[in-house]
């Protein structure tokens, strides 16, 4: 079960709320595999839980750090936990014994894409203690895509007419712009020092090709990235 690769399951009203660790002990109790996505350093109130879950099933933990240029990150996500709590939420979670890894998600073309933001992010990831890292494009499906386009309009008009031949014939990049965007990743983590791997995503892994005993499949299976 992946939690949060649709909605943030720690966001600010989680603070007041507290439904996490209800599910966390269900969870754990059903022993049932498990993950979470999150950009928010809360999770790390549910440790305990989390080491729980984490002696009777598998069990991974994810934060996204998309940038760690204050600029950015506030134009980008206002109103968000700071990219370097995340990183401390991180070490926190790696020093308990969970595994856990960081994504640089979503990547923007021309707003968190330097090689110098990205190997930044990997390089603070490393010392962290994250397990992997992984980077994810923007994607931009109907109600998200107004959205950002309004946003991009007002802050970066530059990018208007980049993003819409990007995404003029879908909600994912094109895959030569996805691609260019993994080897962003790929770059730091040649340096040897850092001891941390790259998440292959669904978009990169190769397709399974059909055989009489497994017929080729009428509908598209949805892909979590």
């Amino acid at each position: 079960m992946a939690l949060g690769t649709n909605t943030d399951p720690y966001q600010w009203v989680e603070g007041r709320y507290e439904l996490m660790p209800g599910i966390w002990a269900a969870l754990r109790d059903a022993r049932t595999p498990c993950s979470v996505l999150t950009k928010s350093p809360l999770l790390v109130r549910d440790l305990e839980l989390m080491r729980e879950l984490a002696a009777v099933t598998d069990f991974s933990a994810a934060v996204s750090v998309p940038t760690l240029d204050p600029k950015a990150w506030r134009a980008s996500e206002p109103r968000t936990p700071s990219p370097r709590a995340r990183l401390d939420a991180v070490a926190e979670l790696a020093r308990a014994g969970i595994r856990t890894g960081v994504l640089i998600a979503p990547l923007m073309p021309g707003i968190n894409d330097s090689p110098e933001q990205v190997a930044e992010v990997v390089r603070l990831a490393s010392e962290a203690g994250a397990g992997y890292i992984g980077g994810i494009a923007l994607h931009l499906r109907r109600g998200v895509r107004e959205v950002f386009m309004a946003w991009l309009a007002e802050h970066r008009p530059d990018l208007v007419e980049r993003y819409e031949q990007l995404y003029r014939r879908s909600a994912y990049a094109p895959p030569a712009e996805r691609a260019r965007l993994a080897r962003l990743i790929d770059g730091p983590l040649a340096t040897p020092e850092l001891r941390i791997s790259r998440l292959i995503t669904a978009s990169e892994r190769p397709q399974q090709q059909p055989t009489q005993e497994q017929p080729r499949r009428t509908e598209e299976v949805p892909r979590l990235f």
